[in-house]
């Protein structure tokens, strides 16, 4: 071999091999991301619904009898007691149409009395062949309709004292009154709008609409004991604050509405203060828990793919793998991982739109 054969040759593998050290000194550097461990929680949450606020029980205040509204005996939106009077209609002719049928049963008991004693000496004269069957039998009949008289007679004084006692209207429960809608002097019969509405407001109640799929669960609610005593339910107000009394499951609907899908249940509380009134809006959580400890990470470490979830695993020489996960219910900032995780795995939560499958990280843990 010629001395500057060799000499080029020697040049290539030095050339060559500089190549090879370069390569691996413009290596990239592991990318800084931070990560967690996969571990298990109590996973308690919250579903919200929502909700209006509802009287347990409301009775609108109907007239009974025809007049004109003679007095007014409470102030708009006051409490009242059960049996508290009212309103009352002009009674002068329901006054006089007792006093007219007292006075129609007194005639037809005498005319009874009368009827009585003809027969009974018709019958007397009959036992001695005296008198003509004919004439005892008229006798006997007259009796019947005079006792039959007399029975129409009291039947419509019970009718025309009920008329009577209507011109007074009580109040049906203990609530809360609502304004009234006629004023004195008004004209009012039956069948017209209501004179007012008495709500039952301690305790009160809110509806929700929840969905058909979720109704096992409000059954089972409500199949427990002492399953709301708790803060199973908790009412947020409109303005974000929340109730201090808790809920309780009073009432599911019997069937769920076709054109919705959706069923009402109605969750009562105690309203001591009156700080809920019928008509608000809020927002009713209901406390839900998996009764177990489950797999959580924070939400952030997941990214979506066609409907699809995935998260980035820091694997051995800290390369991450990506792996697809089922999701369960999200928790604040936390999500339950139901399979593609085990537990003590190490996660990136942040940082994953600079890594790829394979990639090299240097991971803070936190």
């Amino acid at each position: 071999m010629k001395p500057y054969t060799l000499l080029v040759g020697l040049v290539l593998l030095s050339a060559c091999g500089g190549k090879k050290d370069e390569q691996k000194q413009q290596a990239p550097p592991p990318t800084p991301v931070t990560a967690v461990k996969v571990t298990k929680g109590n996973a308690t949450y919250y579903d919200a619904f929502p909700a209006t606020v509802t009287a347990l029980l409301d009775v609108e205040i109907q007239p009974q009898v025809a007049g004109n509204i003679t007095g007014i005996f409470f102030q708009d939106g006051q409490r009242v007691k059960k049996g508290q009077k009212l309103y009352t209609i002009d009674a002068q002719q329901y006054k006089a149409g007792v006093d007219q049928a007292i006075a129609n049963l007194n005639v037809q008991k005498a005319n009874l009395n009368r009827a009585q004693k003809d027969a009974d000496r018709y019958n007397t004269l009959a036992k001695q062949d005296a008198i003509a069957r004919q004439v005892v039998d008229n006798a006997t009949a007259t009796l019947e309709s005079a006792q039959m008289q007399v029975q129409a007679a009291q039947a419509n004084i019970r009718a025309v004292s009920t008329n009577l006692k209507y011109t007074t209207i009580y109040a049906p429960l203990d609530g809360t009154i609502g304004i009234s809608q006629v004023r004195l002097g008004a004209a009012v019969a039956p069948g017209s709008p209501p004179l007012n509405t008495v709500s039952a407001d301690n305790p009160i109640a809110v509806d929700i609409q929840v969905d058909e799929s979720g109704v096992a669960r409000f059954v089972t609610l409500q199949n427990k004991k002492n399953a709301a005593q708790d803060s199973t339910f908790t009412l947020m107000m409109a303005d974000g604050t929340r109730y201090k009394y808790p809920g309780t499951l009073r009432i599911i609907d019997r069937a769920v509405d076709p054109q919705t899908g959706t069923l009402r249940v109605r969750i009562a509380f105690p309203n001591p203060d009156r700080l809920l009134k019928v008509g608000q809006n809020g927002n009713l959580r209901v406390k839900a828990s998996t009764n177990a400890p489950q797999l959580m990470i924070p939400y952030q470490a997941v990214t979506e793919q066609m409907s699809e979830y995935f998260v980035f695993v820091v694997g051995d020489s800290s390369k991450v793998t990506q792996k697809k996960v089922v999701l369960g219910q999200r928790i604040n900032a936390n999500v339950v991982v139901k399979s593609g995780l085990n537990e003590g795995e190490v996660v990136v939560t942040e940082g994953t739109q600079k890594i790829k499958e394979g990639g090299r990280v240097k991971a803070t843990i936190k």
